[in-house]
């Protein structure tokens, strides 16, 4: 059978932390504030929510120093004091999930279709209905589900995860450890066309997708393989459901973006970079390291120097947002007349001097 619980002792030993409390209390998995009972632990990364963590019937709480201090006399269950409470949770949470998770079946199964000139190795775990064409090398402990297809020459790497109904285009890379949702389409031909007297004409997109290690892709998200050149997508990126890359892309370590980004080709965004929902990236722009950009932002210019960004107009009602409408409209005619002010104004400065 198997175990679902875990001493406060052996999370600590595990993740740090201070723990407060018998080491042989015993919790089955991490639930809110709120919902907490006698068997779960829980935590406190918002201030603001102290007078409830005061009140949980939690087990156990993770929290920091400060907030222990606030309500340590009223709070009576165990606590684990740690710098920063929400990353505690993130790493014990994991904990959780694996050992409720129920390990996936190794080999091939008997409805899916492996090329004999792929390479796949007997600790993977390729789902029904899978397609894994000539070339592709699948890595150690990978499980690939349901209806997944790998076309030629692809690479999966190590106890990289793609759940079902994903599609890798031919020669692209998927590095280790990563993590690709349903949907998910990779190295799909990027939006490259020229125009001849108003007929357009296809430019084949010869490049690849390479993605590196511990990349996390939500479900319907789209990855666009490059023109010439391939698109990148660099370690520890996260990218959010129904996601857009465009074709030669490139997109820096640890960056973030959340659902319905997008991103038009050839746009180059730094390191350590965050997108809130919606935001959209003109093709061409270079984005340094440390941007965060605001939700339904439109960045339409480079952005070379770190910081955050916000490029949209507050929610008015329409009536309002009609009339500043109508005056951004007359914006430039009402500069011109200004200027004819300001040079009367000093005419008649200067006679009057």
């Amino acid at each position: 059978m198997t175990t679902t619980s875990t001493r406060l002792g052996e999370l600590v030993d595990r993740f740090g932390g201070q723990l407060i409390g018998s080491p042989d209390i015993t919790v089955t998995g991490i639930a809110p504030l709120s919902d907490a009972g006698d068997l779960n632990i829980t935590f406190l990364s918002n201030s603001k929510l102290r007078a409830q963590a005061a009140s949980t019937k939690a087990a156990a709480l993770i929290l920091t120093e400060m907030d222990h201090a606030q309500i340590a006399a009223q709070y009576s269950g165990a606590c684990i004091i740690v710098s920063n409470p929400y990353v505690y949770f993130a790493r014990a949470a994991q904990y959780f999930a694996a050992l409720k998770a129920i390990p996936p079946v190794l080999g091939v199964h008997p409805s899916a279709w492996v090329s004999p000139h792929a390479i796949v190795p007997a600790s993977a775990s390729i789902g029904p209905h899978v397609s894994i064409d000539a070339e592709a090398v699948i890595g150690e402990g990978a499980v690939i589900k349901a209806g997944t297809v790998i076309g030629r020459g692809v690479t999966i790497g190590d106890n990289t995860l793609l759940h079902a109904n994903v599609t890798v285009y031919d020669y692209c890379v998927v590095g280790a450890e990563c993590v690709i949702h349903s949907g998910a389409v990779i190295g799909a031909d990027g939006f490259g066309f020229a125009n001849d007297r108003s007929q357009w004409v296809k430019i084949p997109q010869t490049g690849r997708v390479v993605i590196g290690d511990r990349v996390e892709i939500g479900a319907n998200t789209s990855i666009d393989r490059g023109a010439l050149a391939d698109t990148i997508i660099e370690d520890g990126v996260i990218l959010d459901n129904q996601i857009q890359i465009g074709h030669n892309c490139h997109i820096g370590q640890n960056t973030a973006m959340a659902g319905c980004v997008g991103v038009a080709g050839s746009a180059k965004i730094g390191k350590n970079c965050t997108f809130g929902g919606a935001a959209m990236v003109l093709g061409h722009l270079t984005i340094v390291d440390n941007v965060h950009v605001s939700s339904a932002s439109m960045v339409s210019r480079s952005i070379l120097e770190p910081g955050q960004y916000t490029g949209f107009y507050p929610l008015a009602k329409n009536a309002d947002w009609e009339k500043s409408a109508a005056i951004v409209r007359n914006l430039s005619g009402m500069r011109e007349k200004i200027r004819q002010l300001e040079k009367t104004i000093k005419t008649l400065t200067e006679k009057s001097s």
